[in-house]
């Protein structure tokens, strides 16, 4: 069976998918309502959203802990959300594509249950400890960037929702505590910037 058109393929033939429109040939793409150059701030603010999905899906390939893996998924859910509200202009943007309050006060209290699970010294920290661990530091730091974007485009004079500047603050903590978890599962120590 082929995904594309739920159509049955003899033995050996193949079918190829076009995944390309050629439409963004000009430097240009789509934004619900509107098109837009690829350098727009609204394009560069999802694709730093896509990247930090991306890499909050890396760092989930590699965790050991069923918790971390399901917080993370919730996480990249709210991510797509969050770009799709994005994606709209505002005078076609549905009211129930925007977040809620509700996901910025889940995603706090994520961060809360995942920081009594460890221990950390009252200092900076290196990363890279254990695999799954520097994997979601990595996450940790494209989501910052993202949501230094996002803070831009709010600066510029878009309309952002502040749940979605909330949200995104409140992420990089939960990255960096989740890596703490997944270290400590590793049997790993956090390790001092400082050295004594």
């Amino acid at each position: 069976m082929h995904a594309a058109g739920n159509t049955m393929l003899p033995r050996g033939e193949v079918t190829s998918v076009r995944f390309y429109t050629a439409r963004g040939d000009d430097g240009t793409t789509d934004l619900l309502g509107a098109r837009v150059r690829k350098d727009d701030p609204r394009i560069e603010a999802i694709g730093s959203l896509d990247e930090t999905t991306s890499a909050i899906g890396f760092g989930r390939s590699q965790a050991e802990t069923a918790e971390v893996r399901e917080s993370l998924i919730e996480v990249q859910r709210d991510l797509y959300r969050i770009m799709a509200e994005l994606a709209f202009t505002p005078d076609l943007r549905p009211p129930s594509y925007e977040l809620g309050q509700d996901r910025v006060d889940w995603i706090g209290a994520a961060t809360d249950h995942f920081s009594d699970r460890v221990e950390l010294p009252p200092e900076f920290i290196i990363p890279g400890e254990s695999a799954p661990g520097a994997a979601l530091d990595v996450a940790r730091v494209v989501a910052r960037r993202a949501e230094r974007h996002l803070v831009a485009l709010s600066n510029a004079g878009q309309m952002v929702n502040p749940a979605i500047l909330s949200y995104l603050n409140r992420l990089s903590s939960l990255l960096f505590i989740v890596a703490r978890v997944e270290d400590a599962a590793a049997g790993a120590a956090p390790l001092r910037a400082k050295s004594r």
